[in-house]
C-alpha cells in the first residue's frame, strides 16, 4: 500500500520562501492564499536562542478532521493518503477550515490577482473559476504525481512526478515519497533521523514529517 508523505529537514531550511513562490506559481493561488507557508520561529531560552524555519501546509492526515465534518462529502481521501477536495461538491461552508488544526485551508469568495483587477499572464493561464467560493488547500501536486506514475516515473525522485515545492527547494530541505516503502527516500530519512509531526496528540496521523537531528548510534 502506498502512502505519499513529505519530509522537511529543519536543519537545512533557510526560510527563503522559494517553496511558497513555486506553489503559488504552479497553482495560481490568490495573493492572500498560501498552500505552502514557511513559519519563522525562535526557540530556546536566552542566551541559547535559535531561529528555525518550518514549512507548513496540508498534512494529508490519515484521519483528517476536515473530512469528517464535511456535510457534502466534498473532502475525500485517496487510497494513497492524499486528501482531496471535489470543487463541484463543495458548498463553501468552511466547516473544514474550522476543523483543520493546521490552518491549511482557504476560501476565496471573489477573484483577486497580484497586480490590480486583472490577472497577469501566468495567473490567467492557470486561473480556475471552480476554486472560487469553495475550500482549497495543498494537494501534494496530485496531478503531477498521477501523470508521473502513468509514465513510469517515481514521485520524489523524478522531478516531473514530484510536488513543485520539493523541486524548488534550494537547500534540499523538502522531500517527497512513499512512507510505506522501506526502501523509499523518505523512509530512509525517517530511519536515520529523529523526527516529529505536528499535533500528533490529536490522532490525525499527519503525512508531513519534520527532521531535527540524527538518531543516536544504536537507536531503533
Amino acid at each position: 500500500m502506498t502512502r505519499w508523505a513529505m519530509v522537511a529537514d529543519l536543519r537545512r531550511c533557510v526560510g527563503c520562501q522559494t517553496c511558497t513562490a513555486a506553489c503559488k506559481h504552479t497553482n495560481a493561488t490568490p495573493p492572500e492564499v498560501q498552500w505552502r507557508r514557511v513559519l519563522d520561529m525562535e526557540v530556546g531560552e536566552y542566551p541559547e536562542v535559535q531561529r528555525v524555519f518550518v514549512p507548513v501546509g496540508c498534512m494529508h492526515c490519515a484521519d483528517p478532521p476536515c473530512m469528517h465534518v464535511c456535510p457534502s462529502t466534498a473532502t475525500k481521501q485517496r487510497a494513497d493518503g492524499i486528501v482531496t477536495i471535489d470543487y463541484d461538491l463543495c458548498i463553501g461552508c468552511a466547516y473544514c477550515a474550522v476543523a483543520c488544526p493546521y490552518q491549511a485551508r482557504y476560501k476565496t469568495d471573489a477573484p483577486s490577482f497580484a497586480y490590480g483587477e486583472g490577472p497577469i499572464q501566468s495567473e490567467a493561464a492557470r486561473f480556475d473559476d471552480g476554486r472560487i467560493g469553495v475550500a482549497t488547500k495543498c494537494t501534494f501536486c496530485s496531478d503531477r504525481v498521477d501523470a508521473g506514475l502513468e509514465q513510469g516515473l517515481t514521485p520524489g525522485i523524478d522531478p516531473q512526478a514530484t510536488p513543485a515545492c520539493v523541486n524548488s527547494c534550494i537547500a534540499k530541505a523538502l522531500h517527497f515519497g512513499d512512507a510505506e516503502d522501506p526502501a523509499s527516500n523518505v523512509s530512509q530519512l525517517l530511519a536515520e533521523n529523529q523526527f516529529f509531526r505536528m499535533h500528533e496528540e490529536l490522532g490525525t496521523d499527519p503525512g508531513f514529517y519534520y527532521l531535527w537531528d540524527k538518531k543516536a548510534e544504536g537507536a531503533a
